[in-house]
């Protein structure tokens, strides 16, 4: 019986590349000049620092930007609010990755309701689809993608 794992990950390789491109960017454009701007990663976690939230707003687009040169989906970027205090202003920008059981039960019923012969089970942070062909599948796969469910999907572990 043909299945495939719905799952939601980002390579953290290519994320790390995409940090220090950004980083690298920031330190060279004039009006970062002597402003020591950088943006940290700790786990799933960036901070954005710089002087000025003018100056925030102007990294966003530089780090999503470098972000889809290495065809990372910025659709996983979470922004927090700025937060300026001592002449400094930061950013949280939380990177999702998996599939919470909100979003895993929405994309069940989602399949359930378009009546395509399938089975749908939640393993984890990833579902898990089962059908009898593989073109009920593929429908399955071109649905979550019409879904636009504000998170970027990968289908894998493909299986005939």
């Amino acid at each position: 019986m043909p299945s495939f794992d719905v799952v939601s990950e980002i390579d953290h390789h290519e994320l790390k590349n995409a940090l220090d491109q950004a980083n690298r960017e920031i330190g060279t454009r004039y009006d970062f000049k002597g402003s020591n701007s950088k943006i940290d990663q700790t786990g799933n976690e960036l901070t954005l620092e710089a002087e000025s939230e003018f100056q925030i707003k102007q990294m966003v687009p530089i780090l999503k930007e470098k972000m889809s040169k290495r065809d990372l989906d910025v659709d996983c970027l979470d922004f927090a609010d700025i937060v300026e205090m001592n002449k400094r202003a930061r950013q949280q920008v939380s990177v999702r990755e998996g599939l919470d059981k909100d979003l895993a039960r929405k994309m069940v019923k989602l399949i359930k309701d378009s009546k395509i012969k399938v089975q749908a089970a939640i393993q984890g942070e990833q579902l898990r689809i089962n059908g009898k062909k593989r073109d009920d599948l593929q429908q399955v796969m071109q649905l979550l993608r019409e879904a636009k469910l504000g998170i970027p999907l990968q289908f894998n572990n493909f299986r005939d």
